[in-house]
């Protein structure tokens, strides 16, 4: 796939701990899709399911088109996508996506959200605009606490416009990533979601809500854990006082 004047190379990044099972079969999906230049970044927190090692071999079938990032720990989504980003940009990739490894995200999706960005400076696949959904298997409070995270409590504190504020499939443009001072970047758990929402929203960049199914894992379980939500709440008034004086960028195409 092609944009005029935009797309040269794309570039892939998933966190991974404990994916050993669906990292595989995402894999083959994801190059399967038809782009004519694309690399995929693995950074795996040192996942004692093996998610490294199968993410090695892959690496090894794909050779010029894969690459693993291994680290020590469990350090968390928010600094793994930060180290991932970086080397996607030291790459030269055009186009940089995150998503998760378990098929939450599908990568029927990714032909056209890399298509909008002709237009627009990222692209998320959101849940919450009109033509998004949730797994049917959801709870009504874990569908009601979703809702509200998004539609209510981070519209309130932040102002963010985009409905799903906490959706990790997002499309950027090079120089979107380019403008965020990730020095800066404090969240390290699913309200790193948050914190690239709300400093897209500050420096004026355009932005698009694609309607996507949010499927559940196929396999595996959630990390979403009571320590990453307690540090959704407080982090996102931490947020709003950081990024107090971010002015937006000057506008260009």
């Amino acid at each position: 796939m092609h944009i005029p004047g935009l797309i040269v190379k794309l570039i892939i990044v998933i966190p991974t701990y404990n994916e050993a099972d669906n990292l595989p079969q995402m894999t083959t999906a994801l190059f399967g899709l038809p782009f004519a230049d694309m690399h995929l970044i693995i950074v795996d927190d040192n996942s004692p399911d093996g998610t490294g090692q199968v993410a090695d071999g892959l690496c090894a079938q794909y050779s010029d088109h894969m690459t693993v990032i291994h680290r020590s720990g469990k350090m968390g989504l928010g600094s793994a996508y930060a180290q991932g980003f970086q080397v996607a940009l030291e790459m030269g990739a055009d186009v940089i996506v995150q998503m998760d490894a378990d098929f939450s995200h599908s990568p029927d999706y990714l032909p056209e959200m890399v298509r909008q960005l002709e237009k627009y400076d990222a692209v998320v696949g959101s849940r919450f605009v009109a033509g998004g959904s949730t797994d049917e298997r959801w709870s009504w409070w874990r569908f009601l606490l979703s809702w509200w995270a998004n539609q209510v409590y981070t519209r309130l504190i932040l102002g963010v416009p985009v409905k799903d504020a906490t959706a990790g499939f997002k499309a950027f443009r090079r120089r979107t990533l380019e403008a965020i001072d990730w020095t800066a970047v404090i969240s390290n758990g699913y309200v790193f979601q948050v914190e690239i929402a709300y400093l897209c929203h500050k420096l004026g960049l355009r932005v698009l809500e694609l309607p996507i199914y949010f499927e559940d894992r196929r396999i595996g379980q959630s990390k979403m854990d009571v320590p990453i939500k307690i540090e959704a709440v407080w982090r996102v008034w931490q947020i709003r006082r950081r990024y107090r004086r971010v002015k937006p960028l000057a506008v260009d195409n």
